[in-house]
């Protein structure tokens, strides 16, 4: 744990925050099939307000690499390789800690007994894995290539990924089904069934390798909207170009949709500018709230998620692996049995919500408690 010293872009943390806060809601109901639809994922093409949450999350990764990229230039050699060298180690802990995650608790309960949960069927990929992939690469394109070619690229990697779900889709399939996808292909060549995610019917990650290329591109645009916040200041002027690209990201969005659906599962490039469109309209409405009007006593709730945004996310992980994993006598998880005995009285749906409110809340004393005693946890 580190004290924090440096000046924070508030704005910034609320948006975090917000991402957080909303992740942990719709990761953690009480019950999964009495859940309010906007609080779940679209099932195939089309958006719900939950798809907005990862891509908002790599967004703000963007956004804050910005900040900390305006002192590269002016750094030693020394300071280079140690850059370097915190890009190369958060990036890896960052998918370790991801990775084990998914194994946790190592062990798991089979015919009344605790065994061994085999190493062979962990899933490799998931969400923090692609949140490192994609810190990993936007850190080293940004430090080794100026930001206007890394923009080209992004782009350009858009285009490519379109391509390649046709060109790579098995022949006579669907290149857009759950089937014939060319993600689900090379996840399979690459990792195998056993490593990949079962929550779809059958073995397909919706965080996999070649979708982690489109979802670089939301990294890049948040590293743009910071950069050119830093430049333009609290500007009413900025503040209107944000608006403007957004509204025209999501004109464009809507456009492709038409040829190269919105997917979230399949991260396609529609999607991208899509939810890029929304966190450019949703960053801007914070800053006019916070900057401009001056409004931020409600701020302080999301800044604690904000702060410490990774810490959070695996401690909500954690709660939700433990409570499925410790049962009562009668085998019943822990999760299901505090769900229908507390939550559900209150009905289905709203017991359902007032699950995830109560490990969100929980989670968020745990974060208030840190931040008032200012430990960080950074990696």
């Amino acid at each position: 744990m580190s004290q924090m010293n440096a000046v924070r872009f508030q704005a910034l943390d609320v948006f975090r925050g917000m991402t957080v806060c909303f992740m942990i809601i719709v990761n953690t109901p009480g019950d999964w099939s009495v859940t309010f639809s906007p609080l779940l994922h679209a099932s195939w093409h089309g958006f719900t307000p939950t798809d907005l949450v990862f891509p908002s999350f790599l967004f703000a990764v963007g956004n804050a690499m910005a900040f900390v990229a305006a002192r590269w230039p002016a750094m030693s050699q020394a300071a280079v390789l140690a850059v370097l060298k915190k890009i190369a180690k958060r990036t890896i802990l960052i998918f370790l800690l991801g990775y084990l995650m998914y194994w946790f608790p190592f062990v798991k309960h089979e015919g009344g007994q605790l065994i061994a949960a085999p190493f062979g069927d962990t899933r490799v990929f998931g969400v923090l894995q692609r949140i490192a992939l994609c810190y990993g690469m936007a850190a080293l394109l940004f430090y080794y290539l100026k930001p206007r070619t890394v923009y080209i690229l992004a782009a350009a990697g858009l285009l490519l990924y379109w391509g390649l779900l046709y060109w790579l889709a098995p022949a006579g399939a669907d290149a857009l089904n759950l089937q014939g996808n060319a993600v689900l292909r090379v996840d399979k060549w690459l990792i195998g069934e056993s490593h990949m995610y079962k929550g779809e019917g059958i073995p397909f990650d919706p965080e996999g390798l070649l979708s982690t290329l489109p979802a670089l591109a939301n990294t890049v645009a948040g590293f743009a909207a910071g950069r050119y916040i830093q430049q333009q200041g609290k500007s009413y002027e900025g503040l209107a170009r944000l608006l403007l690209w957004g509204f025209l990201l999501l004109c464009l969005a809507y456009a492709w949709n038409l040829v190269f659906p919105i997917n979230k599962k399949l991260w396609t490039s529609s999607f991208v500018l899509h939810t890029v469109g929304l966190d450019l309209l949703v960053l801007a409405s914070i800053m006019y709230i916070i900057d401009f009007k001056g409004i931020n006593r409600w701020a302080g709730f999301f800044e604690v998620f904000g702060k410490n945004p990774l810490f959070i996310y695996l401690l909500s992980e954690l709660i939700a692996i433990l409570l499925w994993f410790f049962q009562r006598p009668d085998g019943t998880p822990y999760y299901s049995w505090l769900y229908k005995a507390v939550f559900e009285p209150a009905g289905p749906y709203i017991g359902s919500l007032l699950f995830a409110l109560a490990v969100m809340m929980s989670c968020w004393l745990c974060g208030y408690v840190m931040d008032k005693r200012r430990w960080y946890v950074r990696v």
